[in-house]
């Protein structure tokens, strides 16, 4: 999860600088040209009028700068320049402003031509001083001290200052919503988490192991591999959970769909029978079947064809070389397979299954799309969820809970999957592979 706030910060902040890069290359450059305009006020008499007239002038400057954009002068600039341009086009290149504890106006304009601006400002501060000294009496005098100057500096865009500010931007931008992500994310990302939510220990922490996908079997990986160990903990645990009654036959379910519940199912069959134990593992999964796919078995026959006669239980019982475990494959997908899983001939058969094995293992569907797992789980021993780190929330956590409370089924922990192997958060020994689910069956096309 750590890594996700930290890519969408990057992420963001790489947009904010190409923002920012874009617009730059984009925005039409500006030159800028400067003129100033010195106010006086001409005093013959003593200091006192002088400083008076001081006072004056101080006082006028800032009416005197207001008239450089108003549209009697903008015309006669527009006029003396013959432009092709409103009053309102031109005001928009000027701006004019007072320097700080002076008589001084500045008067600036900027335009993509630097020659263009040059003649502007020269024209506007001319226009200036002439409408001033129009509109006052003397003894005020307006005066160009700083004539228009042809300036080849690129003004705007600034694209180092252009890059800072959007790479700012983006890096704030991805930092809140990093923040607002966190806050309100509501996935199960500890133990305490897993724990409070399901009411139930952590068995076992499984995280992404890359190579799982092509390699998803426990006899594929090294004896010592992490995945491998991850499995082993959950075999001790689920045998130390009751001394003196040990489980004889349990399901593995999810919440929701893709938190890995196959692979686990599959790898704590294998990780037993290496024990020696005869296990059997039963793909009760009847809507999105996997397990014989995993396995590289037959899924013609199996439990669907054991209940309704088409199949011996022996002949239609596969064994795997590679691992030593045994499995009942899900068989032809029903259109009912709730219908199915509640039948007097399915509770019965899980009853000869448990007689004839060590330990019976059922993969069944998740717990909140459909009411099979449920159904199962009331008749074994216990169930086994299996959750995602950074994708279960704790409210399909409760809830799956509460389904197999409402069944009075067992559970006996979690494992969790995809975990992080190391910092805050982290679980333990992990490893992960998962697959999408329908919540219906899937059909055979017709031939």
């Amino acid at each position: 999860m750590a890594q996700r706030r930290w890519l969408t910060i990057v992420v963001f902040f790489l947009l904010g600088l190409a923002g920012a890069g874009a617009l730059t290359y984009t925005q039409t450059p500006q030159y800028e040209s400067n003129a100033r305009i010195f106010i006086s006020v001409d005093t013959s008499g003593d200091s006192t009028q002088a400083a008076q007239g001081a006072l004056f002038g101080i006082n006028r400057v800032q009416s005197y700068a207001q008239l450089a954009t108003s549209r009697e002068v903008m015309q006669q600039v527009i006029s003396r320049l013959n432009l092709n341009l409103t009053p309102n086009q031109l005001a928009g290149k000027i701006s004019s402003s007072v320097a700080t504890e002076t008589v001084i106006i500045v008067v600036k304009v900027t335009d993509p031509d630097p020659a263009v601006a040059q003649q502007i400002a020269k024209a506007e501060s001319e226009v200036m001083t002439s409408f001033i000294s129009d509109i006052e009496t003397s003894p005020v005098k307006a005066t160009v001290v700083d004539p228009a100057s042809y300036n080849g500096n690129q003004v705007s865009p600034q694209p180092v200052l252009n890059l800072a500010l959007g790479a700012l931007i983006g890096l704030l931008v991805g930092l809140g919503v990093a923040l607002l992500r966190h806050l309100l994310d509501n996935t199960v990302s500890s133990p305490e988490d897993v724990e409070q939510a399901a009411e139930a220990p952590v068995l076992a922490s499984i995280a992404y192991d890359g190579d799982v996908p092509k390699h998803p079997l426990l006899t594929e990986a090294g004896s010592h591999a992490p995945r491998v160990e991850a499995f082993r903990l959950l075999r001790t645990n689920l045998q130390f959970l009751n001394l003196d009654t040990r489980p004889r036959s349990l399901v593995i379910t999810s919440a929701v769909p893709g938190e890995g519940k196959t692979s686990t199912a599959t790898n704590l069959a294998i990780a037993l029978a290496q024990t020696g134990q005869r296990v059997l593992l039963v793909d009760g999964d009847l809507r999105r079947p996997k397990v014989a796919s995993v396995l590289g078995l037959e899924r013609s026959v199996g439990l669907t064809t054991v209940l309704v006669g088409r199949s011996e239980l022996q002949e239609s019982i596969q064994k795997h070389a590679g691992s030593g475990i045994y499995l009942l494959a899900s068989g032809p997908i029903p259109p009912n397979p709730t219908e199915v899983l509640q039948s007097h001939a399915a509770q019965s058969l899980f009853d000869r299954l448990n007689q004839m094995f060590d330990m019976v293992i059922i993969d069944a569907p998740p717990l909140l799309p459909v009411s099979d797992a449920a159904i199962m789980a009331r008749d074994v021993d216990g169930a086994i969820l299996v959750v995602r780190h950074g994708k279960t929330s704790k409210e399909q956590l409760r809830q799956a809970r509460l389904r197999l409370d409402q069944v009075d089924a067992n559970l006996f922990g979690v494992a969790v999957n995809m975990a992080p192997r190391r910092g805050k958060g982290a679980y333990g020994y992990a490893y992960g592979y998962g697959y999408e689910y329908s919540y219906e069956p899937k059909r055979a096309k017709a031939k």
